[in-house]
């Protein structure tokens, strides 16, 4: 392995007792702040960084094959482990190449320092060598950014930005770091103190007693309550709390994509995903209940769909660490702001026993589940998707594999047909649905648990985005597992193809042109001659490889990716005509279902 590991033995970056170069500062305050991994794509303004980087072995370096997907490998090693991802970056087309990383962090609350290249001081404005106004690009999609224009700020700069990415809410911050000020010779002070005027003070905002009171009173008047679970459950290490609440009340619960695994999804109470691709029987709960208790979730469109119907006889109770977020997209009759773990400590504490019980509401919520289970047609000539992910599922749950997925229909079909049962182990991009995310993301959280199975589900369009990464796996001995589902479609806009333009193919075929009855207008099969060859692909790459088309062969072929020893690819055949269900429009509400 070229980079190094982490080791208490070896040599450190070293401590202001003589002046020490702007690079060496940054490097140890990196180290001053738990960092144990970067990932790093160098160039001419940042070699500096490289070089003292190359110096310390308490962080690890990782090289990736494009700057996007190393910021979205920070995101994976960040989303899984609960700390702050790092990448560095040069200038110019360096930085550029990093933005939608950092606004899919954004987005998602995501704690990232992305540290870039900048051109020297003295030529910052003159249009110098891959100069870009770095801050300004980013200023709309960061929490924070800074340019650093004096050495004697560095110290500072760096302990304000892993402050504000990872508290309150969460999110990414840029440094820009300019190349004199990594060059310049300084003595730092490493207990400079912070100037952030006017920011959050308090890192989990308590809420008020009178708050969790009015709370206990809305469940004690609540027939028929519902715990709504989004990426704010997950951020604030909530999922024990939640759990304590739902079996102390018996509330079932649903769960946004960013909230999976917050609650187990083999708990009898667990509602899995709402929204648009969720669960009818969470979709018909939400409809029906009387308090809907928002933990953590911003109440996005592709959850609310028409506003003015979702959760329509619902009071709603919203716990949000974001003041902005509540009363933004609905009126809230109890708003809290707090982190959510601590609302919740002090609510289960104020919790005994409620007079009212909840069972005729559970009993009629799974009745719904019995009447409408998530499913799909057997089909004994095509392995389907739902059918690969679901044997994955049943063949790794001992292992309780950390899951990443692109987006697009594979991303809803794994939120649906795996189960998670542990919190920070289903990995999307959620806000932004980028494509392309799936691989680095799992590079990303392999690294950052090498003692944990990750599994990346992924689709061809999405494989394509960042096929790169693969390089990185290998070089850096990162293992792992890839299932692509290959329907040589971009399935997702193509299922709204079939379901809203008249099944009219608008460049949603992957494969050649020369084929045009390949286009998708056929029975929902292609032929075996898929484009490109991944298998070649990843044998290229140096990884292990498997094409599946055969039903019989599916199990075989999904244990032999699972006891790879190393990075493995499977590719899998799957027929394009399945689309995701049940479905609901944009826009439209629940009495709008798609179910076939």
């Amino acid at each position: 392995m070229s980079k190094k590991h982490a080791s208490s033995s070896g040599k450190t970056a070293p401590q202001a007792v003589t002046p020490m170069c702007g690079a060496d500062v940054v490097v140890q305050c990196l180290v001053n702040h738990g960092v144990d991994t970067v990932f790093a794509y160098p160039g001419g303004y940042t070699i500096p960084l490289h070089q003292s980087l190359s110096r310390c072995d308490q962080i690890r370096v990782i090289l990736p094959r494009h700057e996007q997907g190393g910021g979205f490998a920070a995101q994976g090693y960040a989303r899984s482990t609960g700390k702050v991802g790092v990448c560095i970056t040069t200038s110019g087309p360096g930085a550029s190449n990093l933005l939608t990383a950092v606004a899919d962090a954004k987005l998602d609350s995501i704690p990232m320092v992305a540290i870039t290249g900048q051109v020297p001081t003295t030529v910052i404005g003159t249009d110098a060598f891959q100069e870009i106004p770095t801050t300004e690009v980013f200023r709309s999609i960061t929490k924070h950014h800074i340019l650093v224009t004096h050495p004697n700020d560095l110290v500072r700069a760096f302990k304000e930005a892993f402050y504000v990415a990872n508290t309150g809410r969460k999110g990414p911050v840029l440094i820009d770091l300019p190349k004199d000020i990594i060059q310049a010779m300084i003595t730092p002070d490493y207990d400079v103190p912070m100037q952030l005027p006017g920011y959050l003070k308090q890192e989990r905002p308590e809420p008020s007693e009178e708050s969790i009171q009015a709370w206990v009173d809305a469940l004690r008047q609540s027939q028929r309550p519902i715990l709504y679970v989004g990426g704010g459950a997950a951020a604030s290490d909530a999922a024990a709390e939640v759990r304590k609440l739902a079996e102390k009340t018996g509330i079932p619960v649903a769960s946004t994509l960013m909230g999976l695994g917050v609650f187990p999804a083999d708990h009898p109470l667990s509602l899995g995903m709402l929204g648009m691709h969720g669960g009818i029987y969470a979709n018909r709960a939400v409809e029906e209940c009387d308090l809907l208790i928002s933990l953590g979730a911003r109440f996005d469109d592709r959850v609310t769909g028409k506003i003015q119907k979702f959760a329509r006889h619902a009071r709603i109770v919203h716990v949000d660490i974001d003041w902005s977020e509540i009363n933004k997209i609905v009126p809230s009759a109890i708003a809290i702001h707090a982190d959510v773990r601590v609302a919740l400590k002090m609510l289960n504490k104020a919790v005994k026993t409620l007079e009212t019980s909840f069972q005729p509401w559970v009993e009629q919520v799974q009745a719904w589940k019995k009447e409408f289970p998530l499913g799909y047609k057997n089909e004994e000539k095509y392995v389907l998707p739902q059918q690969a992910i679901q044997e994955l599922c049943r063949m790794t749950k001992d292992d309780e594999p950390i899951v990443s997925v692109g987006v697009g229909q594979h991303q809803m079909w794994s939120a649906q047909f795996f189960q998670v049962n542990q919190p920070r182990h289903f990995l999307a991009s959620c806000g932004l649905g980028t494509m392309g995310f799936g691989l680095p993301a799992g590079m990303g959280a392999k690294v950052g648990n090498p003692d944990k199975m990750v599994i990346v589900i992924d689709g061809d369009g999405c494989a394509m985005m960042n096929l790169q990464e693969m390089a990185t796996c290998y070089c850096e001995k990162i293992p792992v597992k890839v299932m692509i589902l290959n329907n040589q479609h971009l399935g997702m806009v193509m299922q709204w193809e079939d379901r809203f333009f008249n099944k009219n193919r608008g460049n949603t075929y992957l494969g050649p042109i020369d084929n045009p009855e390949n286009f998708g207008r056929g029975d929902g099969v292609m032929p075996e001659n898929r484009y490109p060859d991944f298998v070649t692909l990843a044998k290229g790459f140096g990884w292990s490889a498997r094409f599946v088309a055969d039903p019989a062969e599916l199990q075989d072929a999904l244990r032999e990716m699972v006891e790879c020893e190393g990075p493995f690819l499977l590719d899998v055949a799957t027929p394009y005509c399945e689309h995701v269900l049940p479905m609901i429009p944009a826009g439209g509400s629940f009495e709008d279902t798609i179910k076939e």
